[in-house]
């Protein structure tokens, strides 16, 4: 096998013209990377090329004290960039055009109408320890997500899991239905492979996974360091990665121009033209499915009303936020989760404009005269939540609607009012595809369904359309689930967002991942020193 100093000689000699890119190419493939991986280096910029080596500080807007090295109870990108990205790997993952590829596993073939998968194990994988990585280690890994005391925040997702068994070095899943997607779900962030234990539990605690780099030391909600992983199945190029929790923006900023930091994400909208105009820095925008949102209870008055929800929906002026607060770095949302780039993606009708009007009619619909409510908000939940609130405040306020904002602390925001408060700031990253993200937020049943929204007729065409194989069906199916979470639900999704980040340009990246911010939270491994 070729050891990753021969491949970034190669590399090396690829950029200098004195080897082929089929040379390369076969030469990747003997040390094991992916021809995905491969072709991600053939892109890289001469002048850019990896430098083993060195030290990577990232600097994140998430994190929190009661961080927990267990995947099942990842609530933000802080620890799946430390406890999947860093430290673990997944069975699958999704490259740069949102395509699912085999990660641990060699591959993967459905079979029985998709009711059946059977993925493979690549082979010669270990975990930091130095333990082999088996079939049975897999099986163990999702059944710690499984089970009627499991809390796990992806324990909705995986639900119509019938059965699952190692063969070998196989790991064949049993669903109660088919689903052409299920790879996807299997490049969950709270699905690291961890070892087993003899009891058939997992060994969590210790963050002893499969990923590039090993745990040195874990503070929550401070930083995580680590060391890089000598037998990884593939390259990771830095000798050392710190990852820091920082939620104040200005902080994050400070420290990436005095060189504390390597790396920061959601950089604020209002300094990102100062960031762009350092030579040492390089900015990266990135579009994908994140997206800010209001999020309602359904189920608390008088957010249990309709026509209230809807009147919020009328009351606020998306443009207007988009414009002051964000300087236009995204694109207006219309109350619909789903990215208007992803597959069988719609706009829902009517469009969810701002109509003071519209909002006073339904308000005297409601049987109300003047709208009151209260709006919890920080800047944990999303970079400007608090001044978006107060934009909505200011429009709602024309369209008869009294909102209060309350201005909550940003620690522990995630855990004291998020699903605690009926009327909140909230952010999700969406999901590689629709079924994925309704089942995971929108689904009767779902741990993350913030809004408590239930609809008979939603989740029957969600369960229909996850076992159709007909597109055309499929699409009519999730347009009509679009078109409900839209018109009944308690989402006001005002803004898909594009990631924007900064860093010091004697790091360097290629393409970067779009379906997670952070390079698809993978930024530990796929970036390198230049």
């Amino acid at each position: 096998m070729c050891n990753p100093k021969e491949l970034e000689a190669a590399y090396r000699r690829l950029a200098k013209s004195r080897l082929s890119r089929r040379s390369f190419l076969e030469l990747a493939g003997v040390s094991g990377l992916t021809v995905t991986a491969a072709d991600l280096a053939l892109s890289r910029p001469a002048q850019a090329s990896p430098k083993r080596g060195g030290k990577l500080t990232i600097c994140l807007s998430k994190g929190s004290t009661t961080d927990s090295l267990d995947p099942a109870t990842y609530l933000d990108y802080y620890m799946a960039t430390v406890g999947w990205g860093s430290l673990g790997n997944g069975l699958t993952q999704v490259d740069a055009q949102g395509s699912v590829q085999p990660d641990l596993a060699e591959s993967f073939e459905p079979s029985n109408g998709a009711k059946d998968w059977t993925f493979k194990l690549r082979k010669g994988l270990s975990f930091h320890n130095g333990k082999s990585v088996s079939s049975s280690d897999v099986v163990a890994s999702i059944r710690h997500h499984m089970g009627p005391n499991s809390k796990s925040a992806v324990k909705s997702t995986i639900a119509d899991f019938q059965d699952i068994r190692a063969d070998g070095g196989n790991i064949i899943f049993t669903l109660s239905q088919g689903n052409a997607d299920f790879p996807y779900i299997l490049s969950d962030y709270h699905l690291p492979i961890m070892p087993s234990k003899d009891n058939g539990s997992v060994d969590w605690e210790s963050g002893n996974r499969t990923g590039p780099y090993m745990l040195k030391k874990f503070q929550p909600g401070v930083a995580t360091s680590m060391k890089r992983n000598p037998n990884y199945h593939r390259t990771a190029w830095f000798d050392e990665v710190e990852v820091l929790s920082v939620v104040d923006p200005m902080a994050r900023t400070s420290a990436l121009l005095s060189g504390e930091v390597d790396y920061i994400d959601s950089c604020d909208p209002k300094t990102l033209h100062f960031l762009k105009e350092d030579a040492t820095l390089e900015v990266d925008e990135v579009a994908g499915q994140a997206h800010n949102v209001f999020a309602m209870n359904v189920t608390v008055p008088p957010f249990d009303n309709c026509d209230v929800r809807s009147a919020l929906k009328y009351g606020i002026d998306r443009e207007d936020i988009l414009r002051k607060v964000f300087d236009g770095l995204g694109v207006v949302g219309n109350d619909n989760p789903i990215a208007p780039r992803m597959k069988f993606a719609v706009d829902p009708q009517p469009r969810h404009t701002y109509d003071p009007d519209m909002a006073k009619r339904l308000i005297r619909k409601a049987g109300l005269g003047r709208l009151q409510v209260s709006l919890s908000a920080a800047d944990a939940a999303f970079n400007g939540a608090v001044d978006a609130a107060v934009l909505f405040q200011s429009s709602a306020s024309q369209a008869g609607i009294d909102i209060k904002v309350v201005r909550e602390p940003n620690e522990a925001y995630w855990d004291e009012v998020w699903m605690k408060k009926p009327f909140v700031a909230s952010q999700w990253y969406g999901r590689p595809t629709v079924g994925w993200l309704f089942d995971l937020a929108y689904a009767s049943g779902s741990k993350w369904n913030e809004t408590a929204w239930k609809n008979a007729r939603f989740n029957s065409l969600l369960a229909q359309a996850r076992s159709e194989h007909d597109d055309a069906k499929r699409a009519q199916m999730y347009a009509e689930c679009q078109q409900l979470v839209h018109g009944d639900g308690g989402l006001i999704n005002f803004m898909f967002i594009k990631f924007a980040s900064a860093h010091r340009k004697s790091v360097a990246h290629g393409e970067l991942l779009s379906n997670w911010d952070i390079d698809g939270l993978r930024i530990a491994e796929r970036w390198w020193r230049v």
